[in-house]
């Protein structure tokens, strides 16, 4: 079994509490607006990392940080992107098995045509009264199982 750890909106705030819950990861996603390199660096201590670039990723830091991302891990093609207004293609079509998205702020999880659509919420700054979430993608004989988990503030 695979289990990809799911990560967004963290805007410059990496909880212990999203690290702990992605330590044991075989990959992390990070869906954009990081907020700052060293996120990235300490999630990249804990597996391998894909990181795209959210709309508040701006200063030169991220500039070499792709906006969208294909990415095949355990068997699973993934599409990468901040906000799923700018799906620039037909998930299905192109064969992928899920679509990574944060920019909401708000944790999400459904599947259309066979294709997996999951958001992660943030894990950062919390907005408005919306939870602080990461999630996960457990992969096993082909099968995802996402899930999503509000993260206990301190």
């Amino acid at each position: 079994m695979a289990r990809i750890g799911l990560i967004s909106d963290t805007h410059g705030l990496l909880r212990p509490e999203a690290l702990d819950f992605l330590r044991g990861s075989d990959h992390i996603v990070h869906a954009g607006d990081i907020g700052g390199p060293e996120i990235l660096e300490a999630l990249a201590t804990l597996a391998p990392l894909t990181a795209v670039r959210g709309n508040n990723d701006v200063e030169p830091w991220a500039h070499g940080i792709e906006e969208k991302q294909i990415l095949e891990v355990a068997g699973l093609r993934l599409y990468v992107l901040h906000d799923i207004s700018e799906l620039d293609l037909d998930p299905a079509t192109a064969g992928l098995h899920a679509v990574v998205t944060g920019h909401s702020h708000k944790p999400a999880a459904s599947s259309r045509d066979g294709v997996l659509y999951i958001n992660p919420g943030s894990a950062g700054p919390r907005r408005f009264k919306l939870p602080i979430s990461v999630g996960e993608l457990r992969v096993a004989d082909g099968a995802v199982q996402p899930k999503l988990v509000e993260l206990p503030c301190r």
